[in-house]
């Protein structure tokens, strides 16, 4: 049976009260400024926020009741939640986002310890312990804390949260073969990971604190240096989130 995850229940408190206090620091007209995301402005983001808290839910009812319930009924659905929650007011959307936080922190504190075990489904189709969605949420509600593109960076993401996304972003690319063969390899090198498929060539080895290092494999703005193996430019990765 799975344990009740305590600790990265807390990471989901502390990472939401960021994103949070991120929204809240936000004017008015600044909802409509871009975010890192391409296409999308900081409202997409809040938007997107909420309505994944609301998808999260469904999850934890599905391994509560035992009653197949989807994150979200279809990709078109969720794209269309996300446009329609853009276009609401600045005081409408942080209403919402608090709602919705609130319905997720409910569900995860009533979700009974015989239930995180059981096996719920992504909205990729992956099936998963429900265990495993307390991290979903840490690391959404940081990486978009960044996609808001105001004053948070991965400088400011927890140590351990920073580790945690290497760790999965480096499983999800391992073996891939659009992924460049790339080693990172933390400051200190108490840690490495190997990206891409190698092919028998010498991966190209990228060096740096956490925060860099977990900034760079999510596509995100890097804050501090980075250092590729020859001096030349980073290579470029897929995708993620």
């Amino acid at each position: 049976m799975s344990e009740r995850p305590a600790a990265m229940l807390g990471r989901v408190t502390k990472g939401t009260a960021a994103f949070e206090a991120a929204v809240h620091r936000l004017t008015d007209p600044g909802f409509t400024r871009p975010s890192y995301l391409p296409g999308w402005s900081r409202a997409h983001v809040v938007a997107h926020v909420a309505r994944n808290a609301d998808a999260l839910v469904n999850l934890l009812i599905w391994a509560r009741t035992g009653v197949e319930t989807p994150m979200y009924a279809s990709g078109d659905q969720r794209a269309r939640e996300i446009e329609e929650g853009a276009r609401r007011s600045a005081e409408e959307l942080r209403a919402e986002l608090l709602v919705a936080d609130g319905r997720l922190a409910e569900e995860l504190a009533a979700l009974p310890d015989e239930c995180w075990a059981a096996t719920v489904r992504t909205a990729r189709g992956r099936e998963v312990a429900v265990s495993q969605v307390p991290w979903m949420r840490v690391r959404e509600v940081w990486v978009h804390a960044v996609d808001l593109n105001i004053d948070t960076s991965f400088d400011d993401v927890p140590h351990d949260v920073c580790m945690a996304l290497v760790d999965d972003v480096a499983a999800s690319f391992q073996n891939r073969p659009d992924c460049p063969s790339v080693r990172l390899r933390s400051e200190d090198g108490a840690h490495t990971w190997l990206l891409g498929d190698s092919g028998g060539a010498e991966p190209v080895v990228v060096s740096g604190d956490l925060a860099g290092l977990a900034a760079y494999v999510t596509g995100r703005p890097v804050p501090g240096p980075l250092y590729p193996t020859g001096g030349g430019s980073l290579p470029k990765l897929p995708a993620w989130l």
